[in-house]
Formats: structure tokens, sequence, C-alpha cells
């Protein structure tokens, strides 16, 4: 599956157009290395998600074959680790 789609469908991202442009501007990485919209989500991946003050860092535990309405109820990702900036962290 595509990453922009998977965001939409794991909650990560509320739309896909919003997912897709996420990885346009270079804000979602795998070891600090940009994905493109069209990578393929695999189980296992480690995925660094920064929105405007929060970084997010989640597993990926599973990647469904089609988009049912049961999906709301199995786990998709491990969060690892949470950060938030503060904006009196850009001044310094």
């Amino acid at each position: 599956m595509r990453i922009d789609k998977y965001l939409k469908v794991s909650r990560l991202a509320k739309r896909r157009s919003e997912a897709h442009e996420a990885l346009v501007n270079g804000r979602i990485s795998i070891d600090g290395r940009p994905l493109k919209p069209g990578y393929d989500v695999k189980v296992g991946d480690v995925i660094e998600l920064h929105y405007s003050r929060k970084f997010l860092t989640v597993k990926i535990l599973h990647v469904p074959l089609k988009v049912t309405p049961a999906l709301k109820d199995i786990p998709m990702y491990e969060i690892l680790g949470e950060r938030k900036d503060e904006p009196v962290d850009w001044l310094g």
C-alpha cells in the first residue's frame, strides 16, 4: 500500500491530500531520508512524521490489503516516540 493512502487509512493524516503534501515537502521520513508518496509501506517500518509542532515516530504493525470498516478496530501502528516543540524553543 502506498504511504499516502496508509497514512489516511491509519488515521495518521486526516486526508490523503494532506499526507501527499507532507510527503512532497519532506516532512515524513525513514532513517532521516524523506519518503515519496509512492513508497510501499511494509510491516516493521519505523516512520518519522513532522506535524507543525509535533514529531511522531511510529512502527508499522499492520498493512491492510483492502480498506474496510473493520480496520478501525485493528491497531495499525505503535507510537515509539513523541516530541512537541514549543515556540520558545525556536528562538534559541
